[in-house]
């Protein structure tokens, strides 16, 4: 089934008004008929509206509702990552796979070995991309809500953005040993905002590290084995999603 993102104000009762770039996918690209179901979400209140086409007009698709879906597909815990600008393009695989992993929001980090330098106009054409591949990410995945993707920030500027958070961690490579990171990753909670940064390649540099540990950023280990800055991220946003959702269905 197709999902569609709309604004709060386009559901009006029994009635969705679909606008925009959609009207075309739908009757052009995906030729969808009145009658047939599709799946709306408002990307804020975690519900699925599930609705029929009703009409197609030349700038609208207007459609009936049927029923809602109460259950949320969203993390009980809001996960923000922190990624370490990578080169090429991994960045753009790193978003799609994060969005159907479940993360929040993701913040791109100017570190001080990232390759790539992204700044002015630049950087806003890059972050709109990266929100266009977090939106067709979250529609193929069936998420309530188009995690929003950041223009890049410095590492500083990183730090001081979760402060507030309850659990912030920074896979190291020097980091020996899994125990912390296993304690880590058990004590997440439903509600939690959570904070995961990773490098770019190279990793981020000893003060980087210093400056995360006066900042109360745990480093922990992954393992035995040097990742990817594509894997790093991916890895741990798994286990942050097998710990939340097990903790939620018990």
């Amino acid at each position: 089934m197709h999902q569609f993102f709309v604004e709060p104000s386009q559901i009006q009762g029994k009635q969705i008004y679909i606008t925009g770039k959609d009207v075309n996918h739908i009757r052009n690209v995906l030729r969808m008929q009145p009658g047939e179901e599709i799946s709306i979400s408002n990307g804020m209140d975690g519900r699925e509206y599930r609705c029929g086409i009703e009409r197609i007009e030349e700038d609208r698709i207007i459609c009936s509702l049927r029923f809602i879906k109460e259950e949320g597909v969203e993390l009980p815990a809001r996960v923000y990552l922190f990624q370490g600008l990578p080169k090429a393009d991994k960045m753009e695989l790193i978003i799609q796979k994060a969005v159907e992993l479940g993360v929040h929001e993701i913040i791109p980090v100017a570190a001080k070995r990232s390759v790539v330098k992204l700044e002015g106009k630049k950087a806003v054409q890059k972050t709109i991309r990266w929100q266009g591949i977090s939106e067709a990410a979250a529609k193929q995945s069936k998420r309530a809500i188009i995690p929003r993707v950041w223009e890049p920030i410095s590492f500083k500027e990183a730090v001081s953005c979760c402060r507030n958070m309850e659990i912030k961690i920074i896979p190291y490579e020097l980091e020996k040993g899994m125990k912390v990171t296993r304690e880590l990753i058990s004590s997440l909670k439903p509600g939690m905002d959570i904070a995961v940064f990773i490098g770019p390649e190279g990793g981020f540099a000893e003060e980087e590290i210093e400056l995360a540990r006066e900042s109360g950023i745990l480093p922990v280990s992954l393992g035995k084995r040097i990742l990817r800055t594509e894997t790093a991220g991916l890895t741990v946003l798994a286990w942050i999603m097998y710990q939340l959702e097990e903790e939620n269905i018990e």
